[in-house]
């Protein structure tokens, strides 16, 4: 009974650690065309029946009752979410959404090409490309069978429709640094934001150390390079301009992670809320959105799982075994 009381003096949705909660990710499948070495283990994942994962139509009764609460920003993650049919629909729904303020959505680019147009006609704001090299032979092998000319061209179409685009690319120790450069340069010449992120534990195998580098060292190669420019944090990605143009980040969830300011809630596709892409720790809210719970109930659900939000990641606290959060399941 008291804690039901916490949960109810909530304002908003604010965590007991003060952090505004407006960000709301959700992984719409779990279905994915590219096996990422930093994704997904070698023998891959048990996938979810489909009458297991949440209708288009449960995530939007779900997403309104959040922004009802305070969330202004919605990113649809997968998997690869544009594997899943009817998704331009879901895009038109959200959209509509009296309070929403950006909607994008992350992908690694091989259907983009193909699907750009009707992405921007349903009113999606941003894309984000995953692309951790411009090498065809290595890129094949971290996506095991990737097609890089795909991707590619699905960046420049987008770029054409008129999509904001940022890239992200996972630094694993012994991306060299010409390889480095040539992503900054790719972004210059297109005017795109690249993000550089730390590879996170969450692959199903562990740390995998000799993968992990911490992205301060990159830093300083690029440093050796370019002049930088601090920009401010936005979030999770310290920003820097760079002398000639273009923009560049740095995400660091595991050298300097950034749970103080993190604003973030998760909705997997089979319909549970997580507080943390660091923790196994969720809420099952799948039955309450199947059987058609009632608005306030569900509210006092997502407030439930701000207030389970940890202060501070589990893994690196060691409180959590890294091996039982696979972020193909979470959606990043």
């Amino acid at each position: 009974m008291q804690k039901t009381q916490i949960f109810q003096k909530s304002s908003a949705l604010s965590d007991r650690f003060g952090r505004r909660i407006d960000y709301l990710r959700i992984s719409i499948t779990d279905r994915c065309n590219l096996r990422c070495i930093y994704c997904m283990p070698p023998e891959g994942i048990e996938l979810f029946e489909k009458n297991q994962i949440l209708t288009f139509e449960e995530m939007e009764r779900f997403s309104r009752i959040a922004v009802n609460l305070g969330v202004r920003k919605i990113k649809l993650t997968g998997g690869e979410p544009l594997v899943r049919k009817g998704i331009m629909r879901f895009i038109a729904s959200l959209k509509e959404i009296d309070g929403l303020d950006d909607l994008s959505l992350t992908t690694n680019g091989i259907f983009l090409e193909d699907l750009a147009d009707d992405l921007k006609a349903s009113g999606l704001n941003r894309v984000n490309v995953s692309l951790d090299s411009l090498d065809n032979k290595r890129y094949g092998e971290m996506t095991r069978g990737g097609d890089l000319s795909r991707v590619l061209r699905g960046i420049n179409k987008a770029l054409e429709v008129g999509f904001i685009v940022k890239i992200n690319t996972v630094v694993l120790d012994g991306l060299i640094e010409r390889e480095i450069l040539k992503l900054i340069e790719f972004g210059k010449e297109r005017n795109i934001e690249v993000r550089f992120i730390e590879f996170m534990p969450l692959c199903g195998n562990g740390w995998k150390r000799n993968y992990f580098i911490p992205l301060v060292d990159t830093k300083k190669k690029i440093g050796q390079r370019y002049k930088l420019t601090p920009l401010g944090n936005n979030g999770v990605a310290d920003r820097y301009g760079i002398d000639g143009g273009g923009i560049i980040g740095f995400i660091t969830p595991v050298s300097e992670p950034f749970c103080s300011h993190c604003s973030r809630l998760r909705l997997i596709a089979r319909g549970t809320l997580r507080p943390c892409l660091f923790s196994s720790l969720e809420i099952n809210i799948f039955p309450l959105l199947r059987n058609q719970a009632s608005h306030e109930e569900i509210e006092k659900f997502i407030q439930k799982a701000v207030y389970m939000k940890p202060e501070w990641n589990p893994v690196l606290r060691g409180v959590e075994d890294p091996k039982k959060v696979f972020i193909r399941n979470i959606g990043g």
